[in-house]
């Protein structure tokens, strides 16, 4: 299983080839065991727990065996929340990006008329929340008695958000030929019941048995980045935090080798490993990197596989991975051998539902951190260049330089001598080409308690467009947001808090009046 690959899989090439520029280079084991599944025919249970890669599981066969009808729709995918919806709805359009098929996401909280009118200019594939896909179905807009797929994404979700009566009267509307798959983290009696009552006699149960996701020696943290400042981001953290040996992660071969090109140009000892290279070029570098004369190694996860190396200070997820066990394993190159390790994540306001996914599966708290000024980095050089100039003077290696030095004293003061070649060593030190002591946001952040949560539908798209429209506050005002099953704590930048509290409390949300009011002060 660990050598498969998705080309050894019987996908079809538009498939392979949008997974390719997906950058994931083999498969993970829930996708490696059900796709053969779906291919040939069967129905399925998946047994996996959440950000193992189900999307892909699902969407690859799928889309491999994709054909246009004009009157119906090809497959059906239900989820439990909008959120879900839209996050597999996009997943499925990125997997499908060299096939014809149009894709449709439907929930509740977005206007119905839209959805109905894209559903008669004809769609292929419907990603939907049980309510609304029923709704759509008894307006008679969505006709399942063609459909070739139906699948239930996280069906214990759904049964424990009482959506069993709405699953059951979709599936019975559905083809009774169609083939359908059910992935669950968990196997309560109701689902065995569902499975038994809707799957055909003889369809698979595949389980991932769950690994156990321990980070504990491992400080998480994470930094909020816009895609433009990711590398000067990375640099900055670099600089800043000057590890002693780092494993710099990136999804895709591609990738890896552009940031290495772009470190090496700017000074950084580092080189770059992945699928691409030979047995020989993989193993001296990672030679040189285990004896220390290699400070950075960036790497995809299968290259990285089998690295043991036990002074690695840091790892940075430059791109997060495809799925939690992969973050776990990346996390688990550094903290060896009892020593605290640092991991650091570089995430886009997009990435931040997979942040908290990661944040609940691990049972782990990834804090947010600011990303380095150039006043930081300055400071933290100037400690490491004292820290160096009184090892040296404690251990005497300074004085065959004492009577050059004395002979400066006549031109120069020894203040500006030290000044100058404090210089010397700094500009050395830093190779990128700062231009602004700030990237990203830096401002004090204030906790806002709300009281909405997911009971109400919120997800962070609807908060955000709540809190654009009423008060102004765009994406890169709000930090960290926390939403829970009846409130929501999120973090703002403290200029804006009166704003919001101005214009947004007392307004209707979901039917009811919204409070909100400050939590606590914090950083983010």
């Amino acid at each position: 299983m660990e050598n498969k690959k998705f080309s050894d899989l019987g996908l079809s090439e538009n498939v392979l080839k949008a997974i390719d520029d997906m950058g994931f280079e083999e498969p993970s084991s829930i996708q490696a065991e059900v796709i053969p599944v779906l291919l040939e025919g069967f129905d399925g249970i998946g047994q996996a727990q959440t950000g193992t890669g189900k999307t892909l599981a699902f969407g690859a066969p799928i889309l491999s065996k994709f054909t246009q009808r004009k009157d119906s729709i090809f497959a059906l995918i239900l989820a439990p929340t909008r959120e879900l919806a839209i996050q597999v709805n996009d997943e499925l359009t990125r997997v499908g990006k060299y096939s014809k098929a149009k894709f449709l996401p439907v929930y509740g909280g977005q206007p119905i008329d839209r959805q109905i009118r894209a559903l008669r200019n004809g769609m292929d594939i419907v990603v939907g929340t049980p309510g609304r896909v029923l709704d759509l179905i008894r307006r008679n807009v969505l006709d399942l008695s063609k459909i070739e797929y139906l699948v239930l994404d996280e069906a214990d979700e759904m049964l424990n958000m009482g959506f069993i009566d709405d699953i059951e009267e979709i599936i019975k509307k559905s083809n009774s030929e169609r083939q359908t798959l059910l992935f669950s983290a968990t196997m309560p009696d109701e689902i065995k019941k569902l499975a038994k009552r809707y799957l055909k006699n003889d369809s698979k149960h595949i389980s991932i048995v769950k690994n156990a996701m321990t980070v504990s020696t491992v400080s998480q943290f994470y930094y909020e980045v816009k895609q433009k400042d990711r590398f000067e981001c990375l640099c900055r953290i670099l600089d800043v935090d000057e590890p002693t040996a780092a494993i710099i992660f990136c999804k895709t071969k591609k990738g890896v080798d552009e940031l290495v090109e772009g470190l090496q140009s700017r000074g950084y000892n580092v080189e770059g490993m992945h699928g691409d290279m030979n047995q020989n070029q993989r193993l001296n570098t990672l030679r040189k990197f285990k004896e220390g004369n290699l400070e950075f190694l960036v790497a995809t996860d299968v290259a990285a596989r089998g690295i043991d190396v036990e002074n690695v200070s840091h790892v940075i997820n430059y791109d997060l991975p495809q799925d939690i066990e992969s973050y776990v394993h990346r996390i688990g190159r550094t903290g060896r051998a009892k020593r605290e390790g640092m991991a650091y994540s570089l995430v886009t306001a997009r990435e931040y539902i997979t942040l908290k996914q990661i944040e609940k599966v691990t049972k782990s708290k990834i804090k947010r951190k600011d990303i380095p000024t150039v006043d930081d980095i300055f400071n933290a050089k100037y400690q490491n260049i004292l820290s160096r100039i009184k090892d040296t003077i404690e251990a005497g290696e300074h004085k065959k330089f004492m009577e050059l030095a004395a002979e400066m004293d006549d031109e120069f003061t020894l203040v500006d001598v030290a000044a100058a070649l404090m210089k010397i060593v700094y500009d050395k030190e830093v190779s990128y080409d700062y231009t602004e002591n700030e990237i990203g946001s830096s401002e004090e952040f204030i906790r806002l308690f709300f009281t909405v949560g997911r009971i109400d539908g919120l997800t962070p798209k609807v908060l955000l467009q709540f809190l654009n429209k009423n008060a102004g506050v765009n994406r890169e005002n709000v930090g960290s947001i926390d939403i829970l099953e009846k409130f929501t704590f999120v973090n703002i930048q403290e200029p804006l808090v009166n704003t919001i509290l101005k214009n947004c409390n007392g307004k209707k949300f979901s039917g009811r009046k919204l409070k909100i009011e400050i939590a606590k002060k914090t950083r983010a």
